[in-house]
């Protein structure tokens, strides 16, 4: 029974969940961003966990962030702040690819852009 309803669940599943974003462009304003970041000193402070690939290509899962030159090709837009208190998202720079993803999930929704 399960089989017959499970293509139609998928294709939903396909066009309703929005698509995770991970191009980035920092912005210089406050006022300019879609998502105000602070770099936490310690992981454990952290709500993503952030590794930065070197390809537009590689930046398909969460954490895994591609800085772009121009505005218009970013899917986020980003104002680094220097307080935690000011910041909607806080992340942490990890060194390894496979380290990347969130520790706080509820925040998912920041970088969330829809079709």
């Amino acid at each position: 029974m399960l089989k017959k309803y499970l293509p139609p669940v998928v294709l939903l599943w396909l066009f309703v969940i929005p698509v995770q974003s991970q191009k980035i462009f920092k912005v210089q304003y406050e006022s300019q961003a879609d998502v105000k970041v602070y770099i936490a000193e310690y992981e454990s402070q952290c709500d993503l966990k952030v590794f930065f690939v070197d390809y537009e290509s590689q930046a398909d899962e969460d954490g895994l962030w591609y800085m772009v030159k121009y505005e218009s090709q970013a899917d986020i837009k980003v104002y680094f702040v220097d307080y935690e208190s000011q910041a909607d998202l806080k992340i942490y720079m990890v060194k390894y690819e496979s380290q990347a993803g969130w520790r706080n999930p509820k925040k998912s929704h920041l970088l969330r852009v829809p079709k």
